[in-house]
C-alpha cells in the first residue's frame, strides 16, 4: 500500500485552509494550520512532505516562518502562497529557500502540478542523502582497516567529532596510522569541500617550520625572495593537520596558541594580522601531557589541543585486526607489483600474528609488500617471512622452527623498551603505549623485575 504524501497547510484564513484541503484530500494527507507557531508545532510532531503556507499573516508571517522550517534537519519542500499583488515577496521568499509560489486565487491545476514536482525533487533529495550517508558509514574511512572493538571506538568517535569544528589531537605510536584518521575526520566533515594540508613538524627546524605555517613577507629573512602564503592561510575553510606536535619549537607553540584562540596571525616579517577559519587536527606519538610535566609544551596550549582525543591502538592491543591487514595489503602489494599471490599458509599466518608489530601497521604493510616482491609461489609459506618477523630473537632459529608465541613477543618488547629506555619504567611504558600499571603487572607475569628498578 503507497502512503500518500503529507502536506502541511499554514494559512490564517479558515476557508482558504479548508478549501485547499478538500481539493487535495484524494491524493494527500493534509494538515491545517492557522498560523506559524501551529505549524511548527506539526512539524515538531508529524514528517511532512511539501508545506503550502500563505506570506502574509498576523504574528510569524510566511518568511520568518519559511526561515524558521528551513532550518530544521530535514525540511518539507516549501511552496509559499500569496496575493497577486506581493509578487515582490514571494519572490523573496524564492531568495530565502523556498521551491515555488503560487498567487491567489489557486489554481487547481497548476497547484497539483507544482506538489508532484515538488514531491520529485524531495524523492531525489532524500535519496542522495541516504546515498551520501551510507557511503560516509561504508567509505568514509575505507582506509583504516579494523574490526576490533578497539577500532570501533575509534571509528564512532571519528564519525561523532567529524561534523564539529572542535579541535582534535590523535595520539599513537608510529605507524599506527594517524594520517589516515585525521584525513577521515576531513572527508566526514562539513569541510570536505576545503582544502586538506598536512604538515610534518618534526622534520623541520624552528625557523622553516614557522614559516612553513604562518608564511613570510618578501625579505624577511635570508633567501625569502618574494612573499609566501603560510598552511594556516591555505587551509582557511578546511583543515591543518599537524603531525608530531610535540616536537615543535616553544616560540611557535605560542603562535598556534594564538590561532586557537583568537583564529589570527601575522606572517613571519609581516606586520598585516591575517583571520583563518581553519579546524586544527593534530597529532603525537609522544605524551603531551608528561612533555608538559618536563616544562618542554606549553600547558595552555596542551589544553587548547586536549579538546577531543583519539587513541589509537598499536597492533599488539587489536591482534584480532593482523589477518584483516594482512589480507588487505596482501591484495594490495599483489595489484600494484602484478603479482598473482592468493594467500598466506597457515604457518606464515601464525608467524606473522605471533609477531609484536613494534612499527604497528606501517611495518605490517612494508613486510608484505617486502614478501610479495620476492615470493616464488602462489601463496606466501613460513621461508618467505622476514626472519627478523619469522624468529625475532638474537639468533635466527631454523626457518621450520616453531613460530614466536604471542606471550614470547610480548615479553621480547618489553625487555626491549627497558633496555631502550635505561631501566626507565615510565618511559617503558610510554614507548609501548601501555600504562605503567600494565608494564608493572606484565613484569610480574613474566618475571622480569630485575630488568628494572
Amino acid at each position: 500500500m503507497t502512503t500518500k504524501p503529507v502536506v502541511l497547510i499554514v494559512d490564517d484564513e479558515k476557508n482558504a485552509r479548508e478549501g485547499l484541503a478538500r481539493a487535495l484530500q484524494r491524493g494527500y494527507v493534509t494538515l491545517l494550520a492557522e498560523n506559524g507557531g501551529r505549524a511548527l508545532e506539526l512539524l515538531a510532531t508529524h514528517t511532512v512532505d511539501v508545506m503550502l503556507s500563505d506570506v502574509r499573516m498576523p504574528g510569524m508571517d510566511g518568511l520568518v516562518l519559511l526561515q524558521r522550517v528551513l532550518a530544521m534537519p530535514h525540511p518539507p519542500v516549501c511552496i509559499m502562497l500569496t496575493a497577486y499583488g506581493s509578487i515582490e515577496l514571494a519572490v523573496e521568499a524564492m531568495k530565502r529557500g523556498a521551491y515555488d509560489f503560487l498567487t491567489k486565487p489557486i489554481n487547481l491545476d497548476r497547484l497539483d502540478i507544482l506538489l508532484k514536482r515538488a514531491l520529485r525533487a524531495r524523492d531525489v533529495e532524500v535519496e542522495n542523502r541516504t546515498l551520501h550517508e551510507q557511503l560516509n558509514a561504508k567509505f568514509g574511512m575505507e582506509s583504516i582497516i579494523g574490526q576490533s572493538a578497539a577500532m570501533q571506538e575509534v571509528f564512532d568517535t571519528i564519525r561523532q567529532v567529524a561534523d564539529t569544528r572542535a579541535t582534535v589531537l590523535i595520539e599513537g605510536e608510529s605507524g599506527t596510522g594517524k594520517e589516515l584518521v585525521a584525513h577521515a575526520i576531513h572527508r566526514l566533515s562539513p569541510r570536505v569541500k576545503g582544502p586538506y594540508i598536512a604538515v610534518h613538524c618534526a622534520a623541520l627546524s624552528p625557523t622553516l617550520l614557522e614559516s612553513e605555517l604562518f608564511g613570510h613577507e618578501k625579505g624577511a629573512f635570508t633567501g625569502a625572495t618574494e612573499r609566501r602564503r603560510g598552511r594556516f592561510e591555505l587551509a582557511d575553510g578546511g583543515s591543518l593537520f599537524l603531525d608530531e606536535i610535540g616536537e615543535i619549537d616553544a616560540s611557535i607553540q605560542v603562535k598556534i596558541l594564538r590561532v586557537l584562540e583568537e583564529r589570527r596571525f601575522e606572517r613571519v616579517g609581516g606586520q598585516e594580522t591575517i583571520e583563518t577559519d581553519t579546524r586544527l587536527i593534530a597529532a603525537t606519538n609522544r605524551s603531551l601531557r608528561a612533555l608538559v610535566q618536563q616544562g618542554k609544551f606549553r600547558e595552555d596550549l596542551f589544553y587548547r589541543l586536549f579538546v577531543v582525543v583519539i587513541r589509537i591502538p598499536p597492533l599488539r592491543e587489536r591482534r584480532e585486526d593482523i589477518p584483516l591487514l594482512l589480507d588487505h595489503f596482501l591484495r594490495a602489494s599483489a595489484r600494484e607489483n602484478g603479482r598473482e599471490i592468493e594467500a598466506f599458509t597457515p604457518e606464515a599466518l601464525n608467524a606473522l600474528q605471533g609477531y609484536a608489530w613494534p612499527g604497528n601497521v606501517r611495518e605490517l604493510r612494508n613486510a608484505v609488500e617486502r614478501m610479495v616482491v620476492l615470493c616464488r609461489q602462489p601463496r606466501i609459506t613460513l621461508r618467505d617471512v622476514p626472519p627478523e618477523i619469522r624468529e625475532p630473537t638474537d639468533g635466527e632459529a631454523p626457518s621450520g622452527g616453531p613460530p614466536l608465541s604471542m606471550q614470547q613477543a610480548e615479553k621480547d618488547l618489553i625487555i626491549k623498551a627497558l633496555k631502550a629506555t635505561g631501566g626507565n619504567r615510565t618511559r617503558a611504558a610510554e614507548h609501548m603505549g601501555i600504562s605503567r600499571r600494565t608494564l608493572h603487572r606484565k613484569l610480574n607475569e613474566y618475571g622480569l623485575h630485575e630488568l628494572s628498578p
